[in-house]
């Protein structure tokens, strides 16, 4: 090469990485949020934010609620895929800075995000066709609300099951309240007031997931799911039967919980959560001490407020613990803990919120009720 053709090279050089960050960056800008494709019979809808865990934000459920009503009617759509791109995540939660940031100045995020997330959540519960979420990776919160009121659920070895919320001075919300209270015995209680992890197949054991198919198969189950040719429930349960008897990882491996079964019920049964933190203390196991430990860090109104949710919830449809979630989710709003919550877990990281009231004792009864109370004109309703 001669020294002046190495030269422009050179010179070159800067010149072309310029251009390809150029190129990165406005390939950024459009690169969708939310993938909605029409593939074979199936509708694929694929949350696509990979870099911030398929977070769940605004844009993202104005896009995906109509054309999942548009799938309904379609008689040339006859199942329903949601998953999340990137290998890491199905959906780690909803765009919470968002909404913390639009709470503490009135901005209309803080009452259109929940509204319309929750409406969201009640068209994949009532939802016509078969729904299937392959939550392979973190589902938390919102990527909970996306998945588990379908009527398939597919884990993988990857997935991470848990419902945070108390930690972070919110609640088990996106319908957390109708099916938390439906797991066995008080499993769903302990998962929400703890926020207890589930990985792989433990999710399906617990029952918040439907079937456990390995990672490795998912491409296939895929493939197979958009060629069936207008399925019924039983037609998608026998394929993902089919799958799942063909993946034997970590089945040998017990329920993570197996042990702590029956503790679980017995320390979690009382009535009231001071009754709860009485029992586990009064147990002294390394067990229970540990949920002391952990229930000692969690926000007391959002622990008090949960423990009702789903007291409540067990009795409720799924449209009515929505509208009672629309009304917790606004006093969140209202009070401190939630923005403390966020401060402390995601923004600064100090994992030392400083809770208003600091106490249970100090959390009274009035308090809670109010944030159960009717928001009248202001209440959540469903589109006929």
């Amino acid at each position: 090469m001669s020294l002046t053709v190495w030269a422009s090279a050179c010179r070159l050089k800067p010149l072309r990485r310029l251009q390809r960050i150029q190129g990165h960056m406005m390939s950024g800008h459009v690169e969708p949020e939310v993938l909605l494709e029409k593939v074979g019979g199936a509708g694929v809808i694929t949350m696509n934010r990979p870099k911030v865990l398929n977070a769940l934000n605004l844009t993202m459920i104005r896009q995906i609620y109509p054309q999942l009503k548009k799938w309904e009617s379609d008689d040339e759509t006859g199942v329903v895929i949601i998953k999340g791109a990137g290998g890491k995540a199905f959906c780690a939660g909803g765009d919470i800075r968002a909404v913390t940031e639009a709470g503490k100045v009135g901005g209309s995020l803080a009452q259109d995000f929940f509204r319309e997330e929750y409406i969201l959540n009640n068209a994949i519960g009532a939802y016509r066709k078969p729904y299937i979420a392959i939550i392979d990776g973190i589902t938390m919160g919102g990527g909970v609300g996306l998945s588990v009121h379908g009527r398939f659920r597919v884990a993988t070895e990857k997935t991470l099951f848990a419902m945070p919320e108390t930690a972070i001075g919110l609640f088990p919300d996106v319908g957390g309240g109708y099916f938390l209270p439906r797991l066995r015995g008080k499993l769903g209680l302990f998962l929400a007031l703890t926020g207890f992890r589930l990985k792989g197949r433990d999710v399906q054991r617990a029952g918040v997931a439907t079937h456990f198919v390995e990672s490795k198969k998912i491409p296939d189950l895929e493939k197979e799911l958009v060629d069936l040719k207008g399925p019924e429930d039983a037609d998608v349960s026998k394929l993902l039967d089919s799958f799942q008897n063909q993946s034997s990882l970590d089945s040998d491996k017990p329920f993570v919980l197996d042990k702590h079964v029956s503790d679980i019920d017995r320390l979690f049964g009382s009535s009231s959560v001071e009754g709860i933190l009485q029992d586990l203390k009064a147990d002294g196991s390394e067990f229970a001490t540990k949920q002391v430990e952990i229930l000692s860090k969690m926000s007391p109104t959002s622990l008090k407020m949960t423990f009702r949710q789903l007291q409540l919830g067990g009795r409720m449809s799924l449209q009515d613990v929505l509208v009672m979630e629309y009304r917790l989710s606004q006093a969140c709003m209202r009070g401190s803990d939630f923005y403390e919550g966020v401060r402390a877990v995601l923004v600064d990281r100090d994992q030392n919120p400083g809770w208003t009231p600091p106490t249970l004792a100090e959390v009274s009864d009035r308090s809670i009720d109010e944030c159960f109370s009717s928001l009248g004109d202001e209440d959540l309703t469903f589109p006929a």
